[in-house]
């Protein structure tokens, strides 16, 4: 390899330093309905490959905008649809088809759910699985909360091959007082040609260099398009069994979702 060559591989796997963060796409959930225009809503109750104990539905019990901020709530109650029976309701949105984006800073401020099985989450999925299917083609975990955990969250990557043959690696971010279940905080991820960095309050707590796709070269898989995923699971491998105690409703409140790009 020449040196002309040496250098232009470094320069596209390496951030862009220097340049400013620009806003390229918002929701401030300030109206008296979701904007479907950015999002759509998933009904399900497939359980996500986890053993995820609810079914997503989109009605008004589940998925709505009140006072300024996106409501995405799980119920206790009986569900029956499609053949599949399930004894939690919740919900999930994403901008897939609507908006997806390669690189950024992806941001949200929210006030998570206390309760023992309570999985809130906030992702990025890619658009097309052109190095493979999950999770070989990747997947970027900005926030993940486990509901009676309430002082920490975690950021964690998918990658490597198609499951079983899928890996990951992440960290977890713990507040030094209070919980995240009182007050909203920040969420984000700079997400850059090979460096993915994750911030909490506007600490960076993480950031990750390395991994892999057996689809491709590095920085594959993560130099696709992704979009968006909020959502309030429960149960699954990652919260575990949903408390008796545990409150419903619970709610996984968002003020406001944005995405900046260099």
């Amino acid at each position: 390899m020449s040196r002309f060559s040496a250098v232009l591989c470094l320069l596209t796997v390496l951030p862009l330093r220097g340049a400013e963060w620009r806003e390229v796409w918002r929701d401030d959930f300030n109206g008296t309905s979701i904007d479907w225009t950015k999002w759509a809503a998933e009904e399900n109750g497939h359980g996500g490959g986890n053993g995820e104990l609810q079914y997503y539905l989109d009605r008004p019990e589940n998925l709505r905008v009140e006072n300024g901020c996106l409501i995405l709530e799980a119920r206790r109650e009986k569900v029956n649809m499609a053949g599949v029976l399930k004894d939690y309701s919740s919900a999930r949105i994403r901008t897939k088809r609507r908006a997806d984006w390669q690189y950024g800073r992806f941001e949200m401020s929210a006030k998570l759910p206390a309760g023992k099985g309570l999985w809130p989450a906030f992702w990025l999925l890619p658009s097309t699985e052109k190095y493979g299917g999950w999770a070989a083609s990747g997947e970027i975990d900005v926030m993940e909360f486990k509901g009676h955990e309430t002082d920490r969250v975690h950021g964690t990557l998918h990658f490597g091959g198609a499951w079983p043959r899928n890996k990951s690696k992440g960290q977890l971010y713990r507040l030094e007082n209070g919980d995240f279940t009182k007050d909203f905080h920040l969420f984000a991820v700079e997400w850059e040609p090979g460096v993915i960095r994750w911030f909490v309050d506007g600490v960076q707590y993480q950031e990750q260099m390395e991994w892999s796709s057996e689809g491709g070269a590095f920085p594959a898989p993560f130099n696709e398009r992704f979009y968006l995923v909020l959502n309030l699971a429960l149960g699954g491998g990652f919260a575990g069994a949903v408390a008796r105690e545990t409150v419903f409703p619970a709610r996984f409140v968002v003020d406001y979702v944005r995405v900046l790009q260099r």
